[in-house]
């Protein structure tokens, strides 16, 4: 799909890995937007095991639209590298990077993003031992300029789903990393074919092994985690990287020193021509900015296949890329599957006779596809073939020219009349597998049907419809639905109206209605406390009323409705009453009571008293008397229970001097009496003011502030 170039960030000054994908990509309708749009998803995700991407774009070169990226460089090797250099790991070993893997799917999960293309090339290890993947979205954004009858990956890694047309999802990543934890324990791929197509069948049709057995004496817990990981079906794995991460990190908690560095000697060895890709060193140029070897543009390339391709033209302006070696676990298109697949062949056996010893593979005249390998595989099968040490050689032309000239003894004896029935019975048995075939791939469990909508009907009713149609691989799965009644059908998996051979599994997904939530006991916690605990429990807070009460302090919930133990839809109401605390208590006016009966009046009131140590002059209190009150009760105001009220004690009047007001006007001595604080009356000498003057006062030493003070005026 791309060419990766080693380069400088000039203006941050860093090393980069530069991805620029074929031009003839580019042209593809709306591989750009795709492509756009699965870069910015896959720069949105920040996690230390994913290749970070740094930018993106689409610039013109010779008129020619390219796409590229630019992505962190990591130094170190991929985890192919490091299966060339040990041909298996042990547990240990396989798990700790496997781990480091998943956790990076399960932060893209979690972000939505799927790979698509999980194998060993895309894992790198860094010098620093940190485990990255790198190309998230790419196979998505390129699968989208390749139309709907192809799909793009690794056909050693593909998921089942994918080979037949299905969308991928996160079970798809976790299949693929299934089947590179195989390759890691046992140096092999599970499955191997002459094409790709012969690969992907295996996958569509055949269960992943066991590792062990290729390493039988291998912990059983790995084998489940192997075989949990690559069913065929999505709905038997791990629903996503974060499932897999914790099952993952318990088997290692569980497993032995003698489980995990798990080595038997006895193993067959890795398969010698399983990875064909070849390492080079490319030498450094005179000029330090040019990071590649250039070779002449549109350069023919002979793969290891034989097939002749063009190189695409370098994106860079002086320096195109030298193809140092093919990889067959390479992303590639792969084609619309055949209606009939070729022969699945199965896992290598270092037993079989027609392939190589160590790494059961087929021997090399047959893996290079000379003439006289492919003439003896007949197209697909692995069938007997002239041993490489054999001197018998094929008739040369002029020899066969010879022998067709020779009579015959008998052209009517027993031999003919026996190759007449033989030929009958073999065109009778071919008209029988040719009808047979047509059945089967018509109206037989190989033939297409249209999958039924079953919405909303019984399930038993769904079911017969199904079967009328030929579909008898059915399953139910039972989840709750908020609008589809109990025991009625909310849809089928394949959905409706989605092509579907008879014999494929259809999964009848059946409404157990709604789904009902435990009303949890809320009362005696505080509001807040109290909603969480609701939210917790799928359900959600009505109304909120509010009233006092002596014993609940401020916030606590009182009541609630409806009550502990009974049962609600999701997100239903559940109304609460909070407490307000005690009521308030309207405080007593208790001033001029002696202050026995004040205190006691407030205690009864459910409120405190203190007296204060300073006292107050009061004309009307007597002394000893309550003569002020904080705070104060004629105004009505209204306190919590236990407030206290502070009482200010009379010390009785104040005693002032008299002014001696003799022969004043009575106007002025009166002015001047009652401005000391004492009270005036006056009589008459002669029954009215004559001279106005006063002749006499009925006091003049020291009274009580407020005593009456009698004037006599002439």
């Amino acid at each position: 799909m791309s060419t990766v170039y080693l380069a400088m960030d000039r203006r941050l000054d860093r090393r980069v890995a530069l991805k620029v994908l074929y031009p003839h990509l580019a042209d593809e309708p709306g591989f750009v937007d795709r492509f756009e749009q699965e870069a910015k998803s896959a720069a949105r995700l920040s996690h230390p095991h994913v290749v970070g991407v740094l930018d993106q774009g689409v610039d013109e070169v010779d008129g020619q639209p390219v796409a590229y990226l630019v992505m962190e460089f990591v130094a170190g090797r991929t985890l192919r590298e490091v299966l060339r250099e040990h041909g298996r790991l042990t547990p240990r070993h396989a798990l700790r990077l496997v781990d480091a893997v998943v956790e990076g799917l399960a932060a893209a999960h979690e972000a939505g993003l799927i790979h698509r293309d999980v194998k060993p090339e895309n894992v790198l290890l860094s010098d620093a031992g940190t485990v990255k993947i790198a190309d998230f979205g790419l196979a998505r954004a390129v699968s989208a300029s390749t139309g709907t009858a192809t799909l793009v990956g690794t056909v050693a890694y593909l998921s089942p789903e994918l080979v037949l047309g299905r969308p991928a999802e996160a079970q798809s990543d976790i299949y693929s990393t299934g089947v590179m934890l195989f390759e890691l324990l046992t140096g092999r791929q599970p499955f191997t074919g002459e094409t790709p197509v012969q690969v992907a069948v295996q996958h569509a049709q055949s269960e992943v092994p066991a590792p062990s057995t290729l390493l039988p004496g291998l912990a059983t817990d790995i084998d489940e985690l192997v075989q949990w990981c690559t069913s065929r079906d999505p709905e038997d794995r791990p629903v996503d990287g974060s499932a897999l991460l914790g099952e993952l990190r318990h088997i290692r908690a569980t497993l032995t020193d003698g489980e995990l560095d798990f080595a038997p000697d006895d193993a067959p060895a890795p398969p010698s021509g399983q990875d064909t890709l070849t390492a080079a060193v490319v030498p450094r140029l005179r000029n330090d900015d040019a990071l590649t070897e250039a070779l002449p543009r549109d350069t023919p390339a002979r793969d290891t296949q034989g097939r002749t391709e063009v190189l695409p033209r370098a994106v860079m302006e002086h320096d195109t890329t030298r193809v140092v070696g093919r990889d067959r676990n390479a992303t590639r298109v792969i084609g619309a599957m055949p209606q009939q697949p070729p022969v699945a062949r199965p896992l290598p056996d270092a037993a079989s006779p027609t392939r190589s010893a160590p790494g059961g593979e087929l021997d090399n005249d047959v893996r290079r596809g000379d003439p006289g390998g492919r003439q003896s595989h007949g197209g697909h099968g692995l069938l007997p073939r002239r041993p490489a040490g054999s001197s018998v050689r094929p008739p040369s032309k002029r020899q066969q020219a010879r022998q067709a000239q020779r009579p015959q003894k008998s052209l009517q004896g027993p031999t003919a009349r026996r190759s007449v029935r033989l030929l009958a019975v073999l065109l009778l048995l071919l008209a029988g597998l040719v009808a047979g075939a047509g059945w089967l791939f018509g109206a037989g469990p190989a033939g297409m049907v249209s999958l039924p909508d079953v919405a909303n009907a019984p399930l038993a009713e769904a079911r017969a419809v199904l079967e009328r149609e030929g579909l008898v691989s059915l399953s139910t799965e039972e989840v709750f639905d908020e609008q589809v009644l109990e025991g009625l059908v909310i849809a089928t998996d394949p959905a409706a109206a989605s092509p579907i051979r008879r014999f494929e599994r259809v999964e009848l997904i059946v409404s157990k209605g709604p789904e009902l939530f435990a009303v949890p006991d809320v009362v005696g916690r505080t509001q807040a406390e109290a909603a969480e605990e609701l939210r917790t429990a799928g359900l959600a807070v009505g109304g909120v009323a509010e009233e006092y009460n002596e014993s609940a302090a401020a916030g606590e919930v009182l009541r609630q409705s409806p009550g502990t133990g009974t049962e609600r839809r999701r997100d239903s109401a559940v109304n609460l009453v909070v407490s307000r605390g005690p009521a308030p208590i309207a405080v007593p006016d208790v001033t001029a009571l002696p202050v026995e009966e004040a205190v006691a009046a407030l205690e009864q009131a459910g409120l405190e008293a203190a007296v204060a140590d300073a006292r107050e002059y009061s004309r009307t209190v007597p002394a000893g008397s309550v003569a002020g009150q904080d705070p104060s009760g004629a105004s009505g105001a209204a306190v919590r229970r236990g407030t206290t009220v502070t009482l200010i004690l009379s010390q009785g009047p104040r005693l002032v001097k008299v002014p001696n007001v003799f022969s004043l006007p009575e106007d002025r001595a009166v002015a001047t009496l009652e401005a000391a604080g004492f009270a005036v009356e006056v009589d008459y000498t002669f029954g009215s003011a004559v001279l106005g003057l006063v002749a006499g006062q009925s006091s003049t030493g020291e009274e009580p502030e407020g005593t009456t003070i009698r004037l006599t005026v002439t």
